[in-house]
């Protein structure tokens, strides 16, 4: 038998003073893509993308641009260059429906909008603080029943709601529709703000109550600057909705003094006949608002719902 050497360092031991040697993980070599394949897939993607987000605007944009320059248009340039520019911008059509009944309708428009986003928010948010931050027997069947307001379609309840508002003398003022629009809208006003309430951290409710703070004053200083994005998601969409309404509009209220501007418009180019200019340009007035709005706070609409009912 060989002798082995005492004191030798055995194989694979380290030297004294020899730097630490640690395994480095080598990845296996990857093929080269041939031709440029991977390149090329990626700019088709990208041109396909920007292609589809490119139809979408078009599709959204130009219907809006062609209602604003054949505002400006008379009868003969509308027939006959539907597609092309007006050949002289004609304000006095703009000028000519907000003195055909676009200024009343349109004041009564944002009369019946801004107070039935006013009543909806306060509402909603006061309700959906006490289903998801204070403790109440049945709390979680109360929040079933209210959402169970979304089952129910508002053309259904038409007759009945005219025969109510007949009788208790609210049929053809703007109540009727402040209230209709307010109570249709509460469900899902509620279920937006509750699903943002839910996941704000109840230590700040704690730490308000530890300082003497009321339910209610937790509720006005605290939580509700806390939901100010979801606030303004719910404020747009009932601003939409009130703005754009027609069917209560039309069912519950007939003086033409009281009309809102979609009912109104309908009215007017009832008398206008064939003037479509006029009514073209009533249209873009009373479309105006509502793009400037969610142009406004559209930062705060996504943020709202992209934390409250995308968590």
């Amino acid at each position: 038998m060989t002798a082995v050497k005492q004191g030798a360092p055995e194989e694979g031991a380290l030297e004294e003073g020899a730097p630490e040697k640690r395994a480095v993980a080598v990845p296996p070599a990857r093929p080269p893509a041939r031709g440029g394949a991977v390149t090329l897939r990626w700019v088709a993607a990208r041109v396909l993308g920007w292609s589809v987000l490119a139809g979408f605007a078009v599709a959204v944009l130009y219907p809006l641009l062609w209602m604003v320059l054949s505002g400006f248009k008379d009868n003969q340039e509308i027939f006959e260059q539907p597609w092309g520019l007006p050949g002289a911008l004609r304000w006095e059509n703009y000028a000519r429906a907000w003195e055909l009944g676009v200024v009343r309708y349109f004041t009564n428009s944002v009369i019946v909008t801004v107070a039935s986003i006013v009543a909806t928010t306060l509402i909603s948010a006061w309700a959906a603080y006490g289903l998801c931050r204070l403790r109440m027997p049945f709390g979680n069947a109360v929040a079933l029943l209210v959402l169970g307001g979304l089952l129910l379609s508002p053309t259904v309840a038409l007759i009945p709601l005219f025969r109510l508002l007949t009788s208790i003398g609210l049929f053809d003022t703007y109540w009727a529709l402040i209230v209709l629009y307010t109570a249709f809208r509460v469900p899902f006003t509620i279920f937006l703000i509750r699903a943002y309430m839910i996941e704000l951290p109840r230590e700040v409710d704690e730490a308000a109550t530890l300082d003497g703070a009321s339910p209610t004053q937790i509720f006005w200083r605290v939580i509700l600057p806390m939901c100010r994005p979801i606030l303004v998601s719910a404020a747009l969409l009932q601003a939409l909705f009130a703005w754009n309404e027609f069917a209560f509009a039309l069912v519950f209220v007939s003086d033409d003094a009281m009309k809102t501007l979609p009912v109104g418009l309908m009215a007017m180019q009832s008398r206008l006949l064939t003037d479509w200019p006029v009514v073209l340009a009533g249209l873009t007035i009373a479309a105006l608002p509502t793009i400037l709005l969610f142009l406004a706070g559209q930062r705060q609409f996504i943020r709202g719902l992209t934390e409250g009912v995308g968590k």
